[in-house]
């Protein structure tokens, strides 16, 4: 009895010794699990931060398309002005000659037309009739020439308006005016005496005078070149202008 109790009192003793152990063990054992769990997760976040940050880059920036200029536009453009421009300069000297030269010689015209035959006594067919037509011509482009630019210079001041020059070549147009002035009423009757159609006649008659003012113009250099600075004798280069 007393050895079974003994042997029952060592193999209590032995069951609480063995369990105490494998308590030990096992909590030393989840300690272990617990710490490289640990250190996994430790080496895990340090893996993940360990990279540096990844930024994306912005989108570029999108601009509006500018127009693009090519040479070719700026020199068309160039030209357009260009082009426009003396398109203007013409109108405005056909207006100056309008105002200041084909109305004052068709006033002298008609003027001394009516003298010649109503107060002298000139027939129209006559060549007194001719002449005093053409001199009333020549005094409506002089005075008609000399007034306007007088009155040009008053008005807007422009120093650049010689008037002496002005004078000189409206003395070189009445001429030239008292060429084609004389030649009109000649031209006329003798187209009219052919029987010729009106367009024909008016045809005619302003090829003549426009040759007749011509050659008026050509003369009136050769001779006034000498007296007048501003007149320049006739040459090629003046052959088409005054």
């Amino acid at each position: 009895m007393l050895v079974s109790t003994a042997t029952r009192s060592l193999l209590r003793s032995n069951g609480a010794v063995l369990r105490q152990n494998v308590r030990l063990m096992s909590s030393v054992a989840s300690s272990e699990i617990q710490a490289a769990a640990a250190g996994h997760n430790t080496t895990a976040k340090r893996e993940i931060h360990s990279d540096p940050p990844q930024m994306k880059s912005a989108p570029p920036l999108q601009y509006a398309s500018q127009p693009t200029y090519l040479p070719e536009d700026a020199a068309d453009e160039k030209e357009e002005e260009a082009a426009t421009s003396g398109m203007a300069d013409r109108f405005k000297i056909t207006a100056e000659v309008t105002v200041s030269k084909i109305f004052p010689a068709g006033f002298g015209w008609q003027s001394s037309s009516i003298f010649a035959e109503e107060y002298l006594g000139y027939s129209a067919d006559s060549m007194a009739f001719a002449l005093t037509t053409g001199l009333g011509d020549a005094i409506g482009v002089m005075a008609g020439h000399c007034v306007y630019y007088a009155a040009k210079k008053s008005i807007t001041g422009d120093d650049s308006i010689n008037m002496e020059r002005e004078t000189q070549t409206g003395l070189l147009l009445a001429s030239a005016a008292f060429c084609s002035g004389t030649a009109w009423q000649p031209l006329v009757d003798v187209l009219q005496g052919a029987n010729l159609p009106f367009m024909q006649v008016f045809a005619g008659t302003w090829i003549g005078c426009g040759t007749a003012f011509y050659l008026g113009l050509r003369g009136a250099r050769t001779i006034l070149s000498g007296p007048c600075k501003y007149i320049h004798e006739p040459t090629y280069e003046n052959l088409r202008v005054l």
